[in-house]
């Protein structure tokens, strides 16, 4: 994903305390593109897995989660992060937002993850793991089996990554950043 990085290099901003911002491109301002681009290679990377549907959380994975399900003609369901009152067989759990700082509690429907579900998560950032986290945690509240998790971007520093790998998750980043000391970007 050179496009990625050459996006990231040029658009990312960096700001104090490990936070990479990349609101100009993929998770404010989007530049669809790039997210077909990126949609296309999760595809590839996971292509031959059992997976029967694509899962993530709002706001920022929803872009590209629906593109791979498109591509891969399969429902898409996100994780909100505010119950809506309509909402039936809820199951939830508690995340915290690295870049916010402040948890939410996420829920999604058992009507919508189930014991027959083979699921990949998309999202745009692994961090700490946080998301991910709460993604396990519905995964086995409701039953369904998580084949693998696609990441935009990782921050190899916050370790999300050795979280997933500890727990045997399988997960793909298109880009990782080792490091953002002193505001500056270094990727892998």
């Amino acid at each position: 994903m050179d496009i990625l990085k050459e996006r990231i290099m040029q658009d990312g901003k960096c700001y104090p305390g490990g936070i990479l911002k990349v609101d100009s491109f993929i998770n404010h301002q989007m530049d669809p593109n790039l997210m077909m681009d990126v949609a296309k290679e999760f595809v590839r990377l996971f292509d031959g897995l059992n997976i029967n549907k694509i899962v993530t959380i709002e706001a920022s994975g929803i872009a590209p989660a629906i593109l791979v399900g498109y591509l891969k003609q399969l429902p898409v369901v996100f994780i909100k992060k505010k119950q809506p009152k309509t909402m039936d067989n809820m199951l939830s759990t508690v995340v915290h937002s690295f870049t916010k700082d402040r948890d939410y509690t996420v829920c999604i429907s058992n009507s919508f993850l189930t014991p027959d579900d083979h699921v990949l998560f998309i999202d745009d950032f692994l961090a700490n793991g946080n998301a991910a986290n709460g993604v396990i945690d519905l995964c086995k509240m409701s039953g369904a089996t998580i084949e693998a998790m696609g990441f935009i971007i990782e921050k190899a520093f916050q370790h999300g990554g050795d979280f997933l790998r500890e727990h045997n998750i399988r997960y793909e980043a298109l880009a990782t950043v080792e490091s953002l000391d002193d505001c500056k970007i270094l990727l892998k």
